[in-house]
């Protein structure tokens, strides 16, 4: 995988803190030989993601608050005063009010609902639109984040998973519109994972016990296993792959209990 990326400028949204699959993503992006952008929400998450990549050469931080698009257009705009060529933009963004995420979902607030589907779906549209001018000079690859919460119901996952399953579908019609452009986009869906954001739906701790006595391949499935699955999705020996969820859980995902 050394050399897998190499030359490739690739654009990772979402990183907030050691344990955030997007940095997995990143650090098996920069080993594959890429060139990075790493976006964070805002000056105080800048800081803790400068600390990570201080042995990163050459790697660009911005900051980009995807509720606005001026912002999201903004961070193009620096994109482009540096390359005028992007290879891959990893979407790792979501978010709902912590008190959506247990109890009943017919509870769920009209304010969160929207805020979920903004954050976690919606974003994903607005970042393909404006990605697309510097994608489509050579073609590219956009990769988001998903869970299995998209696709069954999940205890307490509630207003996430809606939001993911709108995530997931938004999937489909964006690699039926870029295709023509030679842009792929994908999905991994990721097993439960011990990030910070995972423990603010309630009842996770069962949740990952539950999958760790089912799941079918054994041992530890993580944020390595996943960012792996990125590297390759990103480059082009995944040329011919473009509108899929790719199960990243152990074969957990098969199971009908």
């Amino acid at each position: 995988m050394a050399k897998l990326l190499r030359d490739k400028n690739i654009l990772i949204m979402g990183i907030s803190n050691k344990w955030s699959i997007a940095w997995a993503i990143a650090k098996a992006c920069y080993e594959a030989g890429a060139k990075l952008f790493l976006s964070c929400v805002d000056e105080k998450t800048k800081l803790s993601v400068e600390k990570l990549c201080e042995d990163m050469i050459g790697v660009e931080l911005l900051i980009c608050d995807v509720s606005e698009d001026e912002q999201i257009e903004a961070m193009f705009d620096d994109i482009n005063k540096s390359t005028d060529k992007l290879h891959g933009v990893v979407h790792s963004l979501a978010f709902a009010k912590r008190e959506e995420l247990e109890g009943k979902y017919y509870d769920t607030s009209r304010d969160g609902y929207l805020l979920a589907q903004e954050i976690s779906s919606y974003s994903l549209v607005a970042v393909s639109r404006y990605a697309r001018p510097l994608m489509q000079r050579c073609g590219g690859s956009i990769l988001t984040l998903t869970y299995l919460g998209g696709e069954r119901a999940v205890p307490n996952y509630n207003v996430m998973g809606v939001s993911k399953a709108a995530l997931e579908s938004s999937v489909k019609y964006l690699a039926a519109d870029l295709g023509e452009y030679g842009i792929r986009v994908n999905a991994i869906s990721a097993p439960p994972i011990k990030t910070v954001s995972a423990r603010g739906v309630s009842g996770f701790t069962d949740m990952l016990k539950g999958y760790d006595e089912r799941v079918p391949l054994k041992g530890i499935i993580g944020q390595e296993e996943v960012a792996d699955t990125a590297v390759f999705l990103i480059s082009n020996m995944a040329r011919g792959i473009t509108g899929e969820n790719i199960h990243v859980d152990g074969g957990y995902h098969i199971l009908g209990i």
